[in-house]
């Protein structure tokens, strides 16, 4: 599994390549987003682990303009940034999942294998779950014509859930990758998000598209 690191912390940058190529991974490193848009110009990548806040070129910008192909790599965010505008964002660019810093290795570790298992698609700028349409770009939602008024979570809650479909997700997961270090969430706050998000979506398209699984989570089939 070939994996490109771009991240501008020397410290880091060697902790997590001597890691990941102890588990087998085969690892190229960049220093900033010019180095790693190099990299990717070059060679082909299962996966990317991508800080955002690099020298010369970000890590948001590196999303924006990474070079097209068929088949792009997926791509795992590595950031300090824990606020669900930045989730969002990061997102909507392309990214495929998000993982604050600091973090445990053993779960950087687990999420690259599960990115690993999906299909190699090339990124697209929408998702489609039968007559909903999100545009991760716009950060917008329509039904036809019509679109849905979301807030930050709820959008992000429903991309997570769509880009995931079939996976359940428990609330701690969802506390963590939407909330992120809001010291106000809790799991009751999870339920009210999940709650107003599927009022919203059975208004726009008269359907519960969101699935609970009791004692497990919830999903979007």
């Amino acid at each position: 599994m070939k994996l490109l690191l771009v991240e501008d912390s020397e410290r880091l940058r060697e902790t997590v390549r001597r890691g990941l190529e102890a588990e087998g991974f085969t690892v190229d490193t960049a220093v900033d987003g010019i180095e790693g848009r190099s990299f990717l110009e070059t060679y082909e990548y299962d996966l990317m682990v991508l800080d955002l806040m690099l020298p010369r070129m970000d890590g948001l910008a590196l999303l924006r303009v990474m070079p097209s192909a068929a088949v792009q790599p997926r791509v795992l965010v590595l950031s300090a940034r824990d606020q669900v505008q930045d989730r969002v964002t990061a997102l909507d660019s392309g990214a495929d999942d998000y993982l604050v810093k600091p973090f445990a290795f053993d779960e950087l570790l687990a999420r690259l294998h599960a990115l690993a298992r999906r299909p190699k698609l090339a990124h697209a700028p929408e998702l489609e779950i039968g007559p909903l349409r999100i545009d991760l770009r716009a950060h917008r939602v329509c039904v036809g014509a019509n679109t849905l008024s979301l807030t930050p979570r709820e959008f992000a809650l429903l991309v997570l859930l769509a880009r995931h479909r079939g996976r359940v997700f428990s609330r701690s997961e969802i506390l963590e990758r939407v909330a992120g270090s809001d010291s106000r969430a809790s799991d009751r706050s999870i339920e009210v998000l999940v709650f107003g998000l599927r009022r919203k979506l059975a208004s726009a398209i008269g359907d519960d598209l969101i699935q609970t699984r009791r004692g497990a989570g919830y999903l979007i089939p």
